[in-house]
């Protein structure tokens, strides 16, 4: 016979499992993965998550370098930026996603892994206080990586950024 007071605890025990089964989301466990957006779902997301981007040339064609566009970007990606934005607590401008100019490579912008931002003072502060220093890369970028594998590389202009 079930009594209400070992119901109530076997909910507890289960809710209290399924608790320490579910991943923490932090602002390095988005997975980058997941299914490729269109320009407008992923400008969607982001305005909705109040990051801004800008284009030097004022448009999102893909195949424009002068562009800044999210067409093909991986939905982990876009979700990656936003649990950024909301861990640093920092505004977050979007300077380079998936168009054509920047190295190829299987986690490239191209292939949707990867966005560059502003290298604003409080971003940097964020990401050198919160990540791990991991050396330069070949070009000599400082890079810091993240306990999920993610790697923040600040380039001369912006801060590069791979969702893995």
């Amino acid at each position: 016979m079930t009594t209400p007071l070992s119901a109530r605890s076997g909910l507890v025990a289960a809710l209290a499992a399924a608790a320490l089964a579910a991943p923490l989301v932090t602002a390095d466990t988005a997975a980058a993965s997941g299914s490729k957006l269109t320009h407008a779902q992923a400008a969607s997301r982001l305005r909705a998550a109040g990051i801004s981007w800008t284009s030097s040339g004022h448009c999102s064609d893909r195949n424009n370098r002068r562009c800044t566009s999210f067409t093909s970007i991986n939905s982990g990606t876009v979700n990656g930026i936003i649990t950024f934005k909301r861990a640093a607590r920092c505004a977050v401008t979007i300077t380079g996603g998936t168009e054509t100019g920047h190295a190829s490579g299987r986690y490239s912008h191209w292939n949707g892994y990867k966005v560059d931002i502003s290298p604003t003072g409080c971003v940097t502060n964020y990401i050198k206080r919160t990540f791990r220093y991991a050396g330069k890369r070949g070009d000599g970028a400082p890079m810091y990586k993240s306990s999920g594998g993610n790697i923040y590389a600040r380039e001369s202009s912006h801060w590069d950024i791979t969702y893995k």
